[in-house]
């Protein structure tokens, strides 16, 4: 299965007793299946992850099996600090027909996370695993960064088949690429940096705004695709505000707050995230509504 496009990293809705609301869960996923995402990231930094039970977390993966649209890709976030675990996690995720697992980087003994200890855990895995693996580098989370010379020594396993770069930087894509061979597959997870991620070789995109603007971050993927640059970079100007405010400033409560207004169930965060203040709402609120009319103007 060749790994391209974009897709969101779904969120968890909660329903009024703090439970996860299957029915709210099912009805975003079937709004995304009528948009050109490539597929879905479950169990995701944006889906709250770490606040989620693993049993919660299995039926989510049993749910989106079942419910997700046909031909949509499915990937598993399945990365836990022991190598045991992420593989039992990895497994449970392959039995449930799942694509790919997107392993996140232990950092709790992070004095100890050198390059050849992060490298043995990806190896461990990617030799017990029954899908293929994805590394999943997310430094502003976990405070570790993959960096290229990380990549060159795991990137030849057969089932290591590519990466999500959440650094925001374009550089490290170019670099993480230039070491990696041809068949590795580049997403990125920083929606300011789409647009020229994609221009140095990135494959597509794990993007939390993907939630909210599907068909927006489609469009400029498909732009890039088409080589019609111009497009895509002009397009990707609309996702500088949403960047900085549904991410760095609000979060995953913001974030929320959008698909409530936007038509999507977004609804409260989990404990001990904090909910959004009213002026957070107003300033979104505002973004949405700006972010409207540069559509209709575009």
């Amino acid at each position: 299965m060749r790994l391209s496009g974009i897709f969101p990293p779904v969120t968890t809705p909660f329903d009024s007793y703090g439970g996860v609301d299957f029915a709210r869960f099912t009805e975003n996923l079937s709004r995304y299946g009528a948009t050109r995402l490539g597929g879905f990231l479950l169990n995701g930094s944006t889906g709250e992850s770490v606040l989620l039970r693993w049993t919660e977390i299995y039926r989510i993966w049993e749910v989106a099996r079942e419910k997700a649209a046909a031909g949509k890709i499915l990937i598993a976030g399945t990365g836990a600090e022991s190598t045991p675990e992420t593989i039992e996690h990895t497994n449970r995720a392959a039995s449930l027909g799942f694509d790919f697992a997107l392993v996140r980087t232990p950092n709790y003994y992070k004095p100890a996370m050198s390059v050849e200890a992060e490298a043995t855990h990806f190896l461990r895995v990617a030799d017990a695993a029954r899908i293929p693996i994805l590394l999943y580098s997310v430094p502003v989370f976990t405070g570790y960064t993959i960096e290229a010379p990380l990549v060159a020594r795991v990137a030849h396993h057969e089932n290591i088949v590519g990466m999500k770069d959440s650094s925001g930087s374009v550089e490290r894509v170019a670099e993480i690429l230039a070491v990696a061979p041809e068949r590795f597959r580049l997403l990125v997870g920083s929606a300011s940096t789409l647009e020229p991620s994609l221009a140095k070789g990135a494959c597509g995109a794990i993007l939390a705004l993907a939630c909210a603007f599907p068909e927006l971050c489609c469009e400029i993927y498909d732009s890039a695709q088409a080589g019609d640059i111009a497009r895509a970079q002009e397009l990707q100007k609309l996702l500088a505000a949403p960047s900085a405010l549904l991410g760095a400033k609000y979060g995953i409560a913001g974030l929320k707050y959008a698909l409530d207004r936007l038509g999507y169930f977004g609804g409260p965060v989990r404990g001990p995230l904090m909910p959004l203040d009213e002026a957070g709402k107003q300033e979104i609120d505002a973004l949405l509504a700006s972010m409207t009319s540069a559509a209709r103007a575009s």
